[in-house]
Formats: C-alpha cells, sequence, structure tokens
C-alpha cells in the first residue's frame, strides 16, 4: 500500500509514572511536545489537535500506593486506563489517527484495549527491549508496565483487564526484544507468540524483519504500533528508565517507521518510557518526535 497521510492527529498525553518505581517519567509528554511534536507533524501538513493531558494521580495520592505486592498501583493505573481506553475509541471513530504520549508503559493497557475491535481484526507492533507479559504470579518487581501484553490478553486479573475485547496472540508481533525474565520468556514461548528479537534483526536485517512482521500480522485492517524508546540503543535514546545495550540504531527505527508508513494500515501510536530526568537534552524526545514523523509520512525524496 501507499501511504496516505491522514489529515487528523489527535494527541493526548499520559503523564503516568505508577507502573514503575523510577520518577521523571511523567513528564515524558512534556518533553515530547518540547521537542515539537505538533510543530514537526504540521510541517509534513498534517492537521494536528493536542488534548492535553489525561488525568492521571500521582503516587503520593495514592491511599495505598501498593494495593497489592504483586501489582503495584494496580487500581489506580486501572483508573486512568479506563479514561484512556475511551480517549482512543473516540478518536477512531472519527476517522482520526491517535497518538498517546507517556509516561510508563502500563498506559498501553488502555490504549491498545481502546483499538482492538470485534468486527475487524486489529493487529499490534509491540517494539521494546522488553516483553511486557509477565503476570501478577511471574512478575519479579510488581512493576504493572511490565504486565501490559499478558493483560491485554485476559492473563491478568481483572482489575487489569481493560475493555471487553482480549488480544489474540496471532495478531501481536514483537520486535527488539532482547531482555526478558524467564517465566516471562516461557509464558511467551508457550503462547507461540512472534517475537522478532535483535539477534534476528542482525541476522536478516531490519527491512526483512519488518516485512516478515507484516507477514505474520496477515491481513490485518488497522495496526497500533506501542513504541517503547527503550527499543533503541541508549547510545541513541539515553533518556529512558530500564535501558539495555544493544538496541535498534538509528537508521534501524526509521526504516522500521518508513516501512509501517509504507504500508498504510497504522492508525495509533504510543510513545512510552521517555524520561527526562535521565535524558540528555531531550536527546530521546527529538528522536522519538522524528521517527514519528516518519510513521507519518515524512519522507527524504
Amino acid at each position: 500500500m501507499t501511504q496516505k497521510p491522514r489529515r487528523r492527529i489527535q494527541i493526548f498525553g499520559v503523564p503516568m509514572d505508577l507502573g514503575q518505581q523510577r520518577r521523571g517519567v511523567d513528564m515524558g509528554p512534556s518533553a515530547l511536545r518540547y521537542a515539537g511534536l505538533q510543530t514537526r507533524l504540521e510541517r509534513i501538513g498534517l492537521t494536528v489537535t493536542d488534548n492535553g493531558n489525561i488525568s492521571v494521580p500521582v503516587v503520593e495520592e495514592i491511599d495505598n500506593p501498593a494495593n497489592d505486592e504483586r501489582a503495584h498501583n494496580a487500581r489506580a493505573i486501572a483508573l486512568v486506563c479506563n479514561d484512556i481506553y475511551k480517549h482512543m475509541r473516540q478518536a477512531l471513530a472519527h476517522d482520526d489517527f491517535a497518538i498517546f504520549l507517556g509516561g510508563d508503559h502500563s498506559m498501553s493497557m488502555g490504549s491498545v484495549a481502546g483499538a482492538l475491535r470485534q468486527d475487524v481484526r486489529v493487529g499490534v507492533l509491540w517494539i521494546d527491549a522488553h516483553g511486557d507479559f509477565n503476570t501478577p504470579e511471574t512478575t519479579p518487581s510488581g512493576n504493572v508496565h511490565g504486565m501490559v501484553v499478558a493483560s491485554l490478553m485476559g492473563l491478568c486479573p481483572p482489575e487489569l483487564t481493560i475493555g471487553d475485547t482480549r488480544l489474540s496472540t496471532i495478531d501481536i508481533v514483537y520486535i527488539g526484544i532482547r531482555d526478558l525474565d524467564v517465566e516471562e520468556k516461557q509464558a511467551m514461548i508457550h503462547h507461540n507468540i512472534k517475537v522478532l528479537t535483535m539477534r534476528d534483526i542482525d541476522e536478516r536485517g531490519m527491512a526483512g524483519i519488518v516485512q516478515e512482521a507484516l507477514d505474520a500480522l496477515g491481513d490485518v485492517q488497522y495496526i497500533h504500533v506501542s513504541l517503547d524508546l527503550d527499543a533503541l540503543d541508549p547510545t541513541v535514546a539515553p533518556g529512558v528508565g530500564t535501558p539495555v545495550p544493544g538496541g535498534l540504531s538509528y537508521r534501524e527505527a526509521h526504516l522500521l517507521m518508513e516501512m509501517l508508513a509504507d504500508d498504510g494500515r497504522v492508525r495509533s501510536l504510543d510513545i512510552v518510557e521517555v524520561n527526562p530526568i535521565l535524558d540528555s537534552r531531550n536527546s530521546t524526545g527529538q528522536v522519538a518526535v522524528e521517527l514519528t514523523a516518519s510513521l507519518l509520512g515524512l519522507r527524504i525524496l
């Protein structure tokens, strides 16, 4: 398919830091805005509406921050994700392209659930160093941002299950994986999920990997992209809470986005785990903005 940029882009900030334990990621939406996201997208001919931030409580406001030692802040996270879910459904109902700015990856329980539909197949590309496939029973940390995909498949308790449509194991493909917990890895193998690791990228090249991912998704009508900036190598994106050496290069990440734009089925995007406290001169926010522009139609020629 040839990408025809959608004219209307809806942006929502989600200053969420409840799904992990390193402060600062709640400032991610501000860092992305400061890096010029709206201006950059308008410059390539898109109409952009920034809807401000979805309300997220700070951890100090939560009566019982842990809620459950196996899933910290679960109830508070679920309340925010239900709000995200509603905003995603409304944006897609108007045929707008929805962008959710994080915040930690737990916010994607709401955005991805909102993108899923019962009447058509929706595919998910999970671009991340990590699997986010733990459950409260397998997690070594209790951090909900590591349970998101399992939650979307209905493998977590009801309080971490958003919406009424579950993600099928055949409708998600991982790209860039290089750091999995032991039980998480076993679960992903058990569920036969398509995982394209950094070794696969090294061996077959990014162009081949993107085509393999799209082939695996098959005839899905729409694609949601969930981009965790720790998928990139820390030399490219240093401002993340859980950096892992050996990630995507700058050009590999751009080629991935450019090829997805060519495919033409991407309708929504998460940009998560940008932590300006850990960044250098907002370089991670700037890279995220550049990648978003590539996904939405920016071309060299």
